[in-house]
């Protein structure tokens, strides 16, 4: 080994040291859990443990719950995903235009719900989308609208929590986006404005394919978060109404710390992992298909 090669391990030891004590030793536990039928008589008493092989992801995927909680959860992203990065991406172009003004501030205000606690506004949320006393069905009352009950039709559940987590974190891919176009160099918009390309054009031909790595970054952080949903159906629904957002997150947490089925649990949570790698790896080959990366 050379002096720049031991160099450059005892400089990254401390942080893989790190990674493998907190990343790698519990994944490498969680998938040796999911191959047993560890539940709350084995958490009192080891000796009843049982290797199971791979029983608990057979069962799962014999079980309706599972395909619901599956079919919630891709909902949640398929429709999610494009809304909250389709604001994110016009907060920015606004923010970056011309007639923006008082960037700072605007840029605050907007970043401000992703610092809040999901429990909190979730709370809130819960309030507004009140089918007597909240204010959205206050306003739909006010231009001779009925009330819908938001949070109790399996119709309008899902995409009331749709439009919350949307709100809720589109400010962080705004930001990531204005920094993109920020980097953007202003010399290929006159060029273009000089051609006669309007604004339309000018995003498709220049802005656009200069921001598909940087989209591609987000669409992947994007979806690995929308794929935990978790929090705000526990807060605003429970999973209701008749577990029309139940999702694979609140199945994990159900069959680990209420029916203590530690094993399913963790197939669960290697279920999800499977399902996440695979679209990231989609969203990746279309970053590699995209025109001027082949």
């Amino acid at each position: 080994m050379t002096k720049d090669a031991a160099a450059a391990w005892i400089l990254a030891g401390p942080a893989l040291l790190v990674i493998a004590v907190f990343f790698a030793l519990p994944v490498a536990a969680g998938l040796a859990l999911s191959l047993t039928d560890f539940d709350i008589y084995a958490l009192a008493d080891l000796s009843t443990l049982r290797f199971v092989g791979l029983r608990n992801y057979a069962q799962l995927l014999q079980t309706p719950l599972f395909w619901q909680a599956l079919a919630n959860t891709l909902y949640f992203v398929v429709v999610g995903v494009p809304a909250s990065i389709g604001l994110s991406l016009a907060a920015a172009l606004l923010l970056d235009s011309r007639f923006a003004r008082w960037q700072p501030f605007f840029r605050t205000a907007l970043f401000a719900p992703v610092v809040t606690t999901v429990v909190a506004v979730a709370v809130i949320w819960r309030y507004l989308l009140h089918t007597r006393y909240g204010l959205i069905n206050q306003g739909l009352e006010a231009i001779g609208l009925a009330p819908v009950d938001w949070l109790g039709d399996p119709h309008w559940s899902m995409p009331a929590i749709i439009a919350f987590a949307a709100w809720k974190n589109f400010g962080y891919n705004m930001i990531i986006l204005f920094a993109a176009l920020q980097a953007v160099p202003r010399d290929l918009y006159e060029a273009a404005r000089m051609d006669g390309a309007g604004a339309v054009r000018r995003f498709t031909d220049v802005t656009f394919p200069l921001l598909v790595p940087t989209l591609v970054l987000v669409g992947i952080l994007t979806v690995s978060g929308y794929f935990q949903l978790f929090a705000e159906p526990y807060v605003m629904t429970q999973g209701g109404p008749l577990r029309s957002t139940y999702s694979m997150l609140y199945l994990m947490y159900e069959e680990g710390f209420r029916w203590w089925n530690l094993g399913n649990a963790s197939a669960v949570a290697f279920l999800l992992f499977l399902v996440i790698f695979c679209a990231s790896g989609l969203m990746l080959r279309f970053d590699r298909d995209a025109p001027g990366r082949r």
